[in-house]
């Protein structure tokens, strides 16, 4: 019986990774520049979509939905300066 520990290289460091992953380079490369006018053309309608995207993920409702707790000094930790919406 063999009670050495098994040492094998990871995944990312084998042949067949270093093969995939040149494979899917190549792949990449050729459908980028055979599609260009397609991606290029899709990118406005990209950048229309990111605002409301960044909306809802960023401004977290602007105080809408905070419960804000008062210090002991009497200012509000529920977001800064601004008021609160009600």
């Amino acid at each position: 019986m063999n009670d050495a520990p098994h040492t094998s290289r990871p995944f990312w460091k084998s042949r067949s990774a270093i093969a995939l992953l040149v494979f899917a380079a190549v792949a990449l490369f050729l459908l980028f520049s055979e599609h260009r006018a397609h991606f290029l053309g899709v990118l406005p309608y990209l950048l229309l979509l990111s605002c409301p995207l960044m909306h809802l993920f960023m401004h977290h409702g602007h105080g809408h939905s905070h419960t804000g707790t008062t210090r002991k000094d009497g200012a509000s930790d529920s977001g800064g300066n601004h008021e609160q919406h009600r």
